[in-house]
């Protein structure tokens, strides 16, 4: 579960999200969360002073609000969730300062715009409340606001020829062109563009501003031979750009089950996404660009044209790989990795500039992987972070990725002729 989004779908802004995590969450069954219960929430002052004491009502609150992120990420679209009954409540443990509150959440029973959850909190393996809960629910097909959906869809641009199965969900303002086909488990956002041909199918969500060019290919079953049809999912930010011949597959069950597209992306032609891979925001795929499988590319970072990306490799923040590039450990972050197999050619100066960098920055990161390049790495590492003058987030963020991974960086020198036919 993509929790800060998740979190900010719900009804409520600062002093009153009472949700701090999201421990486990089986989608449409049940989800466990943690509430971290801290002496500096604002109610302690009243309650109790001198023997602070968390009110019932809160937990209460704590379960409702667990509760709508579970039926919010339950496929169903429920856009809204809030706290219509209780029944059955009990209250069976104090619940002080310095407890963790652990909520687990069961879907129960759901007609129209009502659903039934069985919510119990403990505290250290013991019951400290437990309550059925009723909640009043918003966007789903049973309602009648699902209903008004079927309206909005209607709003949308859908050309004769197209293939529209009449479950998938898509919003007012969209653009569906001729012989286009969306499957039965798709949802598509507002004002997207659906180009000629392109084929969108699964558990596929889409979100709004997305512009798909011809012949793509969105949310296919995987190439692996391991996936079995179990059911996996895609999901789609804002405002990318999917250019012709895209494609892109939705999860698997031994990945983790969803493939994950950020926002305002470009894809240009014939890029492909694998399964389980998650590409951040603001990312350029050039021409031919390949993920395998499991791969991150994380904030910023382009792929070159005809590249490839390992299978469980990442490429960090505002790496540039050069195109033809055969990427096989992680690519690290800030830096120019070109090459077949991939070499280091200096810091990405002109795209870190342009994303407004300081001279000053762009300097300490030169002086970081002047250290990574010319030393041992653990010894480089070391001096890294001893040196006071490197000690920014940027430097913070390179010697983290380098010590997290688990296929090993890509830290080899280029010959001082091939570093000249790069730069050329």
């Amino acid at each position: 579960m993509d929790i800060v989004p998740t979190l900010d779908r719900l009804c409520y802004r600062y002093p009153f999200p009472l949700v701090d995590v999201v421990l486990e969450h089986d989608p449409g069954r049940r989800v466990k969360a943690v509430k971290n219960v801290s002496i500096n929430e604002e109610y302690f002052q009243g309650h109790f002073p001198g023997q602070p004491l968390m009110p019932g009502v809160l937990m209460i609150e704590t379960m409702a609000q667990v509760a709508a992120l579970l039926l919010m990420q339950d496929g169903a679209g429920v856009r809204r969730a809030w706290l219509r009954g209780v029944d059955n409540a009990k209250f069976r443990a104090r619940v002080v300062p310095g407890d963790r509150l652990m909520v687990e959440v069961t879907a129960g029973p759901r007609r129209g715009a009502l659903a039934r959850v069985s919510a119990v909190a403990t505290i250290d393996g013991n019951v400290a409340a437990e309550a059925d809960l009723l909640l009043g629910i918003e966007g789903t097909k049973d309602t009648k606001e699902a209903k008004d959906t079927k309206d909005t869809k209607e709003l949308a641009d859908v050309h004769p020829s197209a293939i529209v199965h009449p479950n998938a969900r898509i919003g007012a303002g969209t653009v569906v062109g001729p012989f286009v086909t969306i499957g039965e488990h798709v949802t598509i956002g507002r004002d997207c563009r659906i180009g000629a041909s392109c084929v969108i199918d699964g558990v596929t969500r889409i979100g709004d501003g997305n512009e798909f060019f011809p012949m793509s290919s969105i949310g296919l079953v995987p190439q692996d031979l391991k996936f079995g049809g179990e059911p996996t999912r895609l999901v789609i930010g804002d405002r990318n750009v999917v250019r012709e011949f895209v494609t892109i597959h939705r999860g698997t069950a031994g990945g983790g089950g969803v493939t994950t597209i950020g926002d305002h992306n470009l894809l240009m032609a014939y890029t492909h996404i694998a399964h389980d891979c998650h590409v951040g925001h603001h990312t350029i795929f050039a021409n031919g660009a390949t993920l395998a499988g499991h791969v991150l590319v994380e904030d910023y970072a382009s792929v070159g044209a005809f590249s490839g990306v390992h299978q469980f490799c990442r490429v960090g923040r505002h790496a540039f790989i050069g195109g033809y590039s055969v990427v096989t450990r992680d690519a690290l972050p800030f830096v120019k990795t070109v090459g077949n197999r991939a070499r280091i050619y200096g810091i990405n100066t002109i795209g870190l500039i342009r994303r407004g960098f300081s001279q000053e920055s762009l300097a300490k990161l030169r002086r970081a992987y002047r250290h990574l390049l010319h030393s041992n790495t653990s010894r480089a590492l070391s001096q890294i972070e001893r040196d006071p003058a490197l000690q920014t987030p940027e430097v913070a963020y390179i010697v983290e990725f380098i010590r997290t991974s688990k296929r090993g960086v890509g830290l080899r020198r280029p010959s001082r002729r091939l570093e000249e036919v790069v730069e050329d």
